[in-house]
């Protein structure tokens, strides 16, 4: 399949889009029209303009040329004919497979990879977002330093150029590695400061409550809506890097820490799962997820799958979670509607529902008990500071007398310690 731009789309850095449909690839790395369609947004969101596409076939990628030695030619052909600065893939290529590519068609060649980490390092504004951008770069780069070739060596900026910089990409390994290894060190402290945050947000007894969802579903938005938090919210992927929290009164009775966080996309490159660690792991500390899903996208299910996968990668899965089906106002004609709350972050439609679920679903599974510590187990005083809502503190003869708000499994743990009222 191969399918032109029109002329009033050829603008800016002009782009190639290429992906491979494989039956021996997985869901994770085979290419078709929605991926290649997704592929074209990123291209656009990283500054780029697609001109040409291109979906290729194969029972098998070609080890040399990943696509075939005639469908190089065909592929050189389409990259002069459209004038065309990059050709970009929708799949992961090898380092040496990127050099010949470069060689047969005299262009730049990126895959998908290197295209989100390009769009991660124009979105970081803050001193922690740069670190870890910088770091998912580098560990990209690393095993690719003997086979990038044009790639490598670029002039005057333009996609998949920028973040590190132009002469510490061409560094050897090691320096490379003792860069990698002084950014993992502040990327430590600053979990460490994440953990210290943590602690200080649970004496605060505020739940802390983290929208999630696919990117491009309407997160800021929905994180504006909620608390007028005034933060950009574009029609864009991956508009918000940064994450931002703020507080909310859901009831007279409960307030709530919302934060918004990074979006979620299929074939996400685990350099940047592992160098957000610090950001993402928050997930993991929340008390609930809103998993928002763009209702108006025909790929709602499979969008929804990706997010769920990346929750499981990072450990919360035991989290519960409402389901926010969002953009409910562009459907003219409501879809069939999954388990969750109808919502449009634009008009605040739905608003009140989405209130009443977070405060259901922070009640469910949670116990008030009144227990009686004894002061030689000063241990489990501790966790109850650390994992429960310590409502009031009371010292006694026999020990320390707390009234605690805890979850099942620490109900479960402190029944030996319970005393009746």
């Amino acid at each position: 399949m191969e399918k032109e731009f029109t002329p009033e789309e050829q603008k800016r850095e002009r782009a190639v889009l290429v992906g491979l449909s494989c039956p021996r690839f997985g869901p994770e790395e085979d290419a078709d029209e929605r991926t290649m369609a997704e592929l074209a947004a990123l291209t656009e969101t990283a500054g780029g303009e697609p001109v040409a596409m291109m979906l290729q076939h194969r029972p098998a990628p070609d080890a040399r040329t990943f696509l075939g030695e005639g469908k190089v030619e065909e592929l050189k052909a389409l990259a002069e004919a459209n004038e065309a600065d990059l050709i970009i893939f929708d799949n992961e290529l090898s380092p040496s497979q990127m050099r010949v590519l470069e060689e047969e068609t005299g262009r730049t060649v990126l895959d998908r990879s290197a295209l989100i980490l390009d769009i991660f390092a124009q979105r970081a504004r803050t001193g922690e977002g740069k670190l870890q951008v910088e770091l998912a770069q580098y560990q990209y780069i690393l095993p690719r330093l003997a086979g990038l070739g044009k790639s490598m060596s670029r002039l005057g900026g333009g996609i998949g150029t920028r973040g590190p910089g132009e002469s510490k990409l061409e560094s050897d390994r090691r320096h490379i590695r003792r860069r990698i290894d002084k950014l993992r060190e502040d990327l430590e402290q600053v979990r460490q400061v994440r953990a210290v945050q943590r602690r200080q947000r649970k004496k605060t007894d505020l739940p802390l409550v983290a929208i999630v969802g696919y990117t491009n579903a309407g997160k800021s938005t929905l994180l504006n809506c909620l608390t007028g938090a005034g933060i950009e919210a574009n029609d864009r992927l991956f508009d918000t890097l940064d994450p931002t929290t703020r507080k909310k009164r859901i009831s007279d009775t409960q307030e709530i820490l919302l934060s918004d966080t990074v979006g979620f996309i299929r074939k996400l490159p685990h350099h940047l799962i592992s160098a957000f660690k610090a950001t993402l792991e928050e997930l993991a500390y929340a008390d609930l997820l809103l998993h928002v899903v763009d209702l108006s996208d025909p790929d709602r299910e499979l969008h929804a799958q990706t997010v769920e996968k990346v929750i499981n990668q990072l450990g919360a899965e035991a989290i519960p979670r409402v389901i926010v089906l969002n953009k409910a106002d562009k459907c003219d004609i409501l879809p069939y509607l999954p388990e969750g709350v109808l919502f449009s972050a634009r008009t605040g439609e739905g608003t009140d529902k989405l209130l009443e679920a977070i405060e259901q679903a922070l009640g469910r599974g949670k116990h008030e008990m009144t227990l009686l510590i004894p002061y030689s187990d000063g241990a489990a005083l501790d966790a109850l500071h650390r994992e429960a809502q310590v409502k009031s503190v009371e010292y006694e003869a026999e020990g320390t007398k707390v009234v605690v708000v805890v979850d099942d499994k620490t109900c479960g743990r402190m029944q030996k310690y319970r005393v009746e009222e």
